[in-house]
């Protein structure tokens, strides 16, 4: 289930109602993945699959790491703790919406868990780099409870 405010939220992008609908399927069918507190990977999985359901035109990839056939890469953000590093980094976005082989990329989300420790300022800042680098048409961060809380916490279109 998902909150009328999240709905709100999602339908400010093209791509909200395919994922408010993979989503509400998440919460209902995997319900027990998320009160064990299951690797965000085991997660993620099982949503991409409800994904693409709902964008049967697009391909969806989970940590898919490749521009092309290059490694995806982000030139430094400033969320890394070496300042002076200026190099790009090798990133791995936690689901994507593209056409494999080509520079069409329509959708990068991250997820996170409400147990998981990271900063979500560092998910937020790669999601403005794969948009800003990377040309995605949209980003969304997306955070879902663990433990009790079977349900969207955050979502956050960039």
């Amino acid at each position: 289930m998902l909150f009328p405010d999240q709905l709100e939220e999602l339908g400010r992008n093209p791509p909200g109602e395919a994922v408010a609908r993979a989503l509400a399927e998440l919460i209902e069918t995997d319900e027990y993945l998320l009160r064990i507190d299951a690797n965000e990977r085991s997660i993620t999985f099982r949503f991409a699959l409800y994904l693409q359901a709902h964008l049967p035109d697009w391909t969806i990839d989970c940590e898919y790491n490749r521009d092309g056939v290059e490694p995806k890469k982000l030139g430094h953000l400033g969320i890394y703790p070496d300042s002076e590093d200026d190099d790009a980094k090798t990133v791995f976005p936690d689901i994507i919406v593209h056409r494999r082989g080509s520079r069409e990329n329509y959708l990068v989300i991250e997820f996170k868990k409400s147990t998981s420790r990271v900063d979500r300022e560092i998910d937020l800042a790669k999601l403005q780099g794969y948009k800003e680098q990377l040309g995605y048409q949209f980003a969304l961060f997306v955070e879902v409870g663990t433990y009790e809380q079977a349900v969207v916490t955050q979502l956050r279109w960039i």
